[in-house]
């Protein structure tokens, strides 16, 4: 995975200048509570003049995961659900395969639950319904299909696969435990107490974003189309929470200062879960849209990817969805953060976030 940061590193990074008239990003990095680079450049949306800042809220996309993570973990401290709860007894109409799947395999990709976008457009095959911007699927009709699935992608537990699956489930088993909507739940229990006041889950038709940015597709050279939607934006517990860096900036000294709830499950959180047989995770063989370094190792804990860059130990994220880019980085040896959100879709924040933080490593 470092191989092929440094490879994006090299190659990759674009638009190093953006125009205020253009989408852009807002970057930052900080040791504890020294902000040490803060950069914003750019617009909430294209025509508007109002310019992007640490507190405009972008769609994390999967940066998201490690909230849903966290959601879990407060329902497990509070004794109401377990890492080893199998999927089949929280949810019903669950596959019979489902009975073999825990919470802590869902967590942890490898869970081996079906891919919900390539069941979509199995489904469209059959003459199911067609998901697009304005008919997205929610995570209730991402439930539908998983139960019509017969056999799971693989035997949980043997292998890895990054599943967006996963973390939708996942959100769903946090509202049907705490029988709360998972967009209160996370407000109540872990923005809230966390001083997030500007992070939300977003709800199509519920949740109205303050200051937020739009999602743009296009170039500077080709130009720019507001583009923020896609047949997935509906979807919760995978990619939907709105944060600002301002927000996230206090998330990460929250957990600096081990007041996380993260923190305290930081063994499972910033730790390599091995497969069953005890070896080590690794990318599936297959290229797709959410494999990084196809056959190649990876690691990763609850909501968090943790190989290390530049020789010191790092957990991170990257996000990637319509109109978004979206990355944060934290070396907790070092109590230093890098975050990059892009309203953009043409910056390789992965690379971006790096590039930042390595003068101050």
């Amino acid at each position: 995975m470092h191989r092929l940061l440094l490879s994006v590193m090299a190659t990759l990074l674009a638009c190093a200048t953006v125009s205020a008239a253009q989408p852009g990003c807002v970057e930052r990095v900080f040791r504890g509570d020294s902000v040490l680079l803060d950069r914003a450049s750019g617009v909430r949306r294209l025509g508007s003049d109002a310019p992007l800042t640490a507190n405009t809220a972008f769609r994390l996309a999967s940066v998201s995961k490690q909230f849903t993570a966290a959601a879990i973990l407060t329902l497990v401290e509070t004794g109401q659900l377990s890492l080893d709860a199998r999927l089949s007894d929280l949810l019903p109409n669950m596959p019979d395969y489902t009975r073999m799947i825990t919470v802590r395999h869902l967590l942890t990709h490898t869970s081996g639950l079906p891919d919900y976008e390539a069941l979509m457009d199995e489904a469209v095959a059959r003459g199911g319904p067609v998901y697009t911007p304005t008919h997205q699927i929610d995570d209730a009709a991402v439930l539908r299909l998983l139960a019509a699935t017969r056999t799971p992608r693989f035997a949980p537990g043997s292998h890895w696969a990054y599943s967006n699956s996963g973390y939708v489930v996942l959100g769903v088993i946090v509202a049907t435990v705490s029988g709360q909507p998972f967009g209160r739940y996370l407000d109540q229990h872990v923005f809230k107490p966390h001083r997030l006041g500007s992070t939300h889950l977003r709800v199509p038709g519920e949740t109205r974003i303050r200051r937020r940015a739009f999602g743009h597709a296009g170039d500077p050279t080709a130009g720019w189309q507001v583009s923020d939607q896609s047949s997935t934006s509906a979807t919760g517990g995978d990619g939907g929470i709105y944060s600002t860096v301002e927000d996230l900036t206090r998330w990460l000294q929250a957990l600096d200062r081990r007041e996380s709830v993260l923190a305290r499950h930081a063994q499972d959180v910033f730790t390599a879960n091995p497969l069953a047989d005890g070896s080590s995770t690794r990318w599936p063989t297959e290229p797709d849209d959410d494999n990084l370094d196809p056959g190649g190792p990876v690691a990763y804990g609850f909501g968090w990817f943790v190989d290390p860059a530049f020789g010191r130990r790092r957990a991170w994220h990257f996000g990637t969805t319509e109109g978004f880019r979206t990355t944060i980085d934290w070396f907790a040896q070092q109590h230093t953060g890098s975050i990059v959100l892009c309203n953009r879709m043409d910056i390789e924040t992965r690379a971006r976030a790096l590039t930042n933080v390595q003068p101050y490593l």
